[in-house]
C-alpha cells in the first residue's frame, strides 16, 4: 500500500534569511522517501557569489508530518557547508513549511509540489496520443 504522505519527488521552494536581507532564496529539489527516509539533491542559484547555480545533497527523515533534513551542499559555486531544515508536510503532501538553521544563522522555508493520481495521468495520455 502506498503512504499518501510519501514525499519522493520533485518540489520548488523558497527560503528566507532572518539575518541578511537578500531576497528569499528560490530552489529545486528532487526527494525520493522510502520507508520515512529522504535523500535527494537541491539546485538553487548562487546568490553570493554569482557563480551560476549551486548543488546540494539531501538526507533525512519524515516522521508522520514531521521533515527534517540535512542539506550538504557539495563544493559548486565555493559552498560546502550544511543546513539543517524541520517543516511540517500539509495533509495531502504538497506543501511544507518550517525553518532552517546552521551556525549562528536561521530562517523561514516553503516547499511544493502537484500530485497526480495514476488515472488522471493516464486518462491526459490517453487524451494526447492521436489514435491511428
Amino acid at each position: 500500500m502506498n503512504d499518501p504522505s510519501d514525499l519522493s519527488g520533485v518540489w520548488y521552494g523558497d527560503y528566507a534569511s532572518n539575518h541578511w536581507s537578500v531576497d528569499p532564496n528560490s530552489f529545486i529539489a528532487l526527494l525520493e522517501e522510502q520507508g520515512g527516509s529522504l535523500s535527494g539533491s537541491i539546485t538553487e542559484r548562487d546568490i553570493w557569489l554569482g557563480s551560476g547555480i549551486v548543488r546540494a545533497s539531501v538526507d533525512g527523515t519524515r516522521q508522520g508530518l514531521t521533515v527534517r533534513f540535512r542539506k550538504q551542499y557539495d563544493g559548486s559555486g565555493g559552498l560546502s557547508h550544511a543546513v539543517d531544515y524541520q517543516g511540517t508536510v500539509n495533509d495531502d503532501a504538497t506543501r511544507i513549511v518550517g525553518r532552517w538553521k546552521m551556525r549562528f544563522y536561521a530562517g523561514s522555508f516553503s516547499m511544493s509540489r502537484e500530485k497526480f493520481a495514476g488515472e488522471e495521468v493516464a486518462e491526459e495520455i490517453e487524451e494526447a496520443v492521436p489514435v491511428v
